[in-house]
């Protein structure tokens, strides 16, 4: 097995002469199978073991163990003890989020602290089965079918060729001592699932499964890669980055094929979800300015782009003044005009009022709780979350909307309606007509 570990690294080029490769150690047999291999190899390596602190007095013997080996191999061992599920109450993620969360910021501060060149995490084949059928259960891209990558993001998996009985072999012919993870036994997790319950039903149908399944992953690789040329060519005609500010442009997406396929691999480093990608394509033939939100970006479509910028970090009141022709809040421009020929506006995204009633300044801000209008063909008020509500609005989009305001009374929910006090009637001499249009810093 030492032999096929070193033409794995060579063969995907993991490992250089002079490189220092920090392990990430659990204290399991995987990673005490790559420690041993490691140190037969006579690498430089170092071992880093994380206590999450969830299992107690196991927990605490992992650490035991992990230090007591390094030690008596003289090797330099790294431990950090972490809050867990303080951090993933906090932060509203899994426990398992959380966990590899808080471990790659502390292997990635360690490997810049100490100068490693690379991070070694002991996945084997089987590893990347169940994860690649977890991905198919979750409806993964293509790119999910391809396995676990082999190097990323000087992230390297050394035992990536093995298979779990391999490794399992390999422990026993060399004596080796580990530790039992007793949450491995369980089915209470998806992956553990997988592992007891699905691969040995498929194995049952082809006995040869991790072989067979390591070919298939290599062609996916190849067509993946092959894919990736054409979408980089795409992105290199189509797309455009100018400091935070994003383009792309929406010729591309007259007569094509897989809009949305298309849009979600690129705007899918921004946050952005496939469901929102295949909105976005729908409401193109539509009016313009219309937004989407991911947790970090906004996609605005404008009139010949989609522009994808970062969220506003606060959007503070704004106060316009009777003279003023123009004002800005976060992304969003309002033009202000007057005029005595006027006609009701022809989109939500133009309000069109009675001078008479409107006295400035006027205040331009984000809605809150308690806020209240008279809707346009209404004559009661309605809180302005209710209308909100009715609008079927997402969270997201709720957050971004605006209100104009004249001495206190709400004259228009930006972009969606007018109040019913303020609209042009047969007896309006002039009108003040606010049109909206998205803004980029």
């Amino acid at each position: 097995m030492l032999e096929q570990f070193l033409n794995h690294i060579e063969r995907h080029g993991l490992y250089k002469p002079a490189d220092r490769i920090l392990l990430a150690i659990s204290g399991g047999i995987d990673s005490m199978v790559m420690l041993h291999l490691f140190q037969q190899a006579g690498f430089t390596i170092a071992v880093a073991h994380c206590n999450f602190q969830l299992r107690g007095k196991d927990a605490d013997g992992d650490e035991e163990f992990v230090s007591a080996t390094a030690q008596q191999l003289n090797i330099p061992c790294f431990v950090n003890r972490f809050e867990t599920a303080q951090y993933a109450e906090l932060t509203k993620l899994s426990t398992q989020m959380a966990a590899r969360e808080l471990r790659y910021a502390w292997f990635e501060e360690l490997l810049g602290k100490y100068r490693f060149n690379v991070l070694a995490t002991a996945h084997h084949l089987n590893d990347s089965i169940e994860t690649v059928l977890l991905n198919w259960v979750h409806g993964s891209s293509l790119e999910g079918f391809t396995g676990i990558p082999v190097k990323h993001n000087g992230v390297i998996r050394p035992l990536l060729f093995a298979t779990r009985e391999q490794i399992e072999q390999y422990a026993k012919e060399h004596n080796l001592t580990w530790r039992e993870d007793v949450s491995n036994q369980s089915d209470d997790y998806q992956r553990n699932f997988i592992r007891h319950q699905i691969i040995p039903a498929l194995k049952e149908i082809n006995p040869s499964l991790e072989s067979t399944v390591q070919r298939g992953f290599a062609k996916a690789r190849a067509e993946v890669n092959w894919m990736q040329q054409g979408f980089d060519a795409w992105r290199e005609k189509y797309t455009a980055t100018t400091g935070d500010k994003v383009t792309i442009q929406k010729e591309y997406f007259t007569g094509a094929v897989h809009e949305a396929s298309v849009l979600w691999k690129f705007a899918k480093t921004f946050g952005f979800n496939y469901d929102t990608c295949a909105d976005v394509v729908r409401s193109l033939s539509g009016q313009s300015g219309k937004r989407f939100f991911s947790p970090s970006h906004q996609l605005v479509a404008d009139r010949n782009v989609l522009v994808i910028t970062p969220h506003s970090i606060a959007l503070n009141d704004v106060t316009i003044r009777g003279d003023q022709s123009e004002a800005h809040l976060g992304s969003w421009r309002l033009e202000i005009s007057r005029s005595a020929t006027f006609q009701k506006s022809a989109t939500t995204n133009q309000a069109t009022l009675d001078a008479a009633h409107i006295k400035f300044p006027l205040t331009w801000r984000t809605w809150k709780a308690g806020d209240a209008f008279f809707p346009l063909g209404m004559n009661h008020r309605k809180k302005v979350s209710d209308f909100l509500i009715d609008l079927k609005l997402s969270r997201t989009d709720k957050e971004s909307v605006t209100v104009l305001e004249s001495q206190g009374e709400i004259i228009w929910i930006a972009g969606y309606r007018i109040d019913n006090r303020f609209k042009i009637t047969d007896h309006t001499r002039e009108a003040v007509i606010f049109t909206l249009y998205p803004h980029f810093l």
